[in-house]
């Protein structure tokens, strides 16, 4: 499967393929912000199996430096699967999910229907 381009309630969205190559770091991450610009998303819709390992222990600073990269160019992003594990074993971790949630700029999503309903009620 290929990354896709697709509306969710009127926002262009950068659906990425699940089974393509590992986001490892901020180079990954623009060459992602690189695909949305070039066609026209301004939101990047990312599947955790996409994800390593170290971007969910911050201490490495792989989200820190993703994230930023998104921020500062304006586009969205959502992280779609299951991290229940993840948080679990990470206080820390279930923080910055909790708070990413509050906000506009990163999601955490179990599936493309909770994210419809993100943007939705928007």
């Amino acid at each position: 499967m290929s990354d896709r381009v697709g509306t969710i309630a009127g926002v262009q969205v950068l659906f990425c393929a699940a089974d393509a190559a590992p986001v490892r770091g901020e180079r990954d991450g623009t060459d992602l912000l690189g695909d949305a610009f070039g066609r026209g998303a301004t939101w990047v819709v990312l599947p955790v199996a996409r994800l390593t390992d170290d971007f969910f222990r911050l201490r490495t600073r792989v989200a820190g430096g993703i994230v930023q990269k998104f921020a500062q160019y304006g586009v969205g992003l959502a992280v779609v699967g299951d991290i229940s594990g993840q948080v679990a074993a990470s206080s820390a971790l279930a923080d910055f999910v909790r708070e990413s949630n509050r906000g506009r700029q990163l999601w955490f999503v179990a599936d493309e229907a909770e994210l419809t309903a993100r943007f939705t009620a928007r």
